[in-house]
């Protein structure tokens, strides 16, 4: 499962993940079976946007077995948290 939330960005996003993925709500788009390789094409795309527009905020997420918790993610812009690891368990860090 591959999940990307978006956070006041451009239109171009929404076409294009809408493309490729289910947007569940507004701005979180769901793959149930993204391949690894689609992840990282989907993510460059969305990284060279970012550099170019450079507004909002966007989180990509994904089970990896070999990340702390078994979760995987990218981050675009500034997120509201922090995301630590604490003894293999990941918990939210407010700022």
């Amino acid at each position: 499962m591959t999940m990307v939330v978006t956070r006041d960005v451009e239109a171009r996003y929404r076409g294009f993940l809408t493309s490729i993925m289910l947007e569940v709500a507004p701005g979180i788009y769901v793959a149930p079976d993204l391949s690894a390789g689609v992840r990282t094409r989907v993510w460059d795309v969305l990284s060279s946007w970012y550099e170019t527009l450079g507004r909002g905020a966007i989180v990509m997420v994904w089970r990896d077995p070999s990340a702390t918790g078994d979760l995987a993610m990218e981050m675009l812009g500034e997120p509201p948290k922090v995301i630590v690891d604490a003894d293999g368990i990941l918990l939210v860090k407010r700022e």
